[in-house]
């Protein structure tokens, strides 16, 4: 039985088992409104407040991730309105990705545009044999606003990131996998289960742990090696400070690798 931690109009926060969920719910297409992207950010930092949840799976449903912005509202935007939006626009996608806890998005059907954004900005991506991933804004005469230009470019390398977004076009789960667009394919009616087993392997584990691997990564690609390094050091030094660090390594001393029980401090 799955609590709810977090309800807006179009976007909740599901509970189970340690798992957390954030479910898309604006049929048929989840297009991200305006108000999609403030329930985003709330269900996101809902997410990461929550004790009980040990990690985060963003799913859109069984038939469609998130087919991009509303287009219809964006279209009606002066330049002005969008100077004023553009930055909580970002910003609310970028709240998923300052989930300080491991994040999956598991994505049936499309996942274009912003749809897109909202699975970059995960740390993995399981998607649907038959799904279609892409960065279409320049069809629109714009382009990627959300996170697109820079964290598909850091996926994927600069190269193939300019041929997605200067052309537009989907790309296919085969393709997709062989880019390192995303990590795991598998039947579309297996999708949500294959990501939340994956984010279960984490409930239980050293929270604090997954916290700095996940912080050292991320701050670290964004700086250059010597400062990586440095704040790789002062994580890993941090942690001495933890419970859970006093459990692993005495339970590897007296019973080998892999058999510890967290405590999540």
């Amino acid at each position: 039985m799955s609590d709810i931690a977090y309800a807006g109009e179009f976007v909740r926060l599901e509970v189970q088992d340690g798992v957390g969920t954030i479910r898309l719910d604006r049929p048929p297409m989840n297009p991200l409104s305006v108000q999609v992207q403030e329930e985003i950010r709330a269900a996101a930092q809902t997410a990461g407040a929550t004790s009980e949840v040990a990690a985060v799976v963003v799913y859109g449903g069984e038939k469609v991730f998130a087919a991009g912005a509303d287009i219809k509202e964006m279209q009606a935007m002066s330049y002005v309105e969008m100077v004023e939006r553009s930055v909580p626009l970002q910003s609310s996608i970028t709240a998923v990705a300052q989930i300080r806890k491991p994040t999956v998005a598991a994505v049936t059907g499309y996942a274009l545009g912003g749809g897109c954004e909202l699975a970059l900005a995960c740390d993995f991506r399981v998607i649907g044999e038959s799904s279609k991933l892409g960065q279409p804004e320049i069809l629109l005469g714009v382009i990627p606003g959300a996170g697109g230009t820079q964290r598909l470019s850091r996926l994927v390398g600069p190269a193939k990131a300019k041929d997605i977004i200067y052309s537009g076009r989907f790309v296919n789960a085969e393709e997709a996998l062989r880019i390192g667009l995303v990590d795991k394919v598998v039947p579309a009616d297996e999708v949500y289960a294959a990501a939340r087993a994956w984010m279960l392997s984490f409930v239980g584990g050293p929270a604090y742990a997954l916290r700095a691997a996940k912080e050292a990564i991320d701050r670290g690609l964004e700086s250059d090696l010597d400062t990586g390094l440095e704040i790789e050091r002062m994580l890993f030094a941090s942690l001495f400070a933890t419970k859970d660090r006093e459990i692993g390594m005495t339970s590897f001393v007296q019973q080998g690798p892999g058999k510890a029980n967290f405590e999540g401090a």
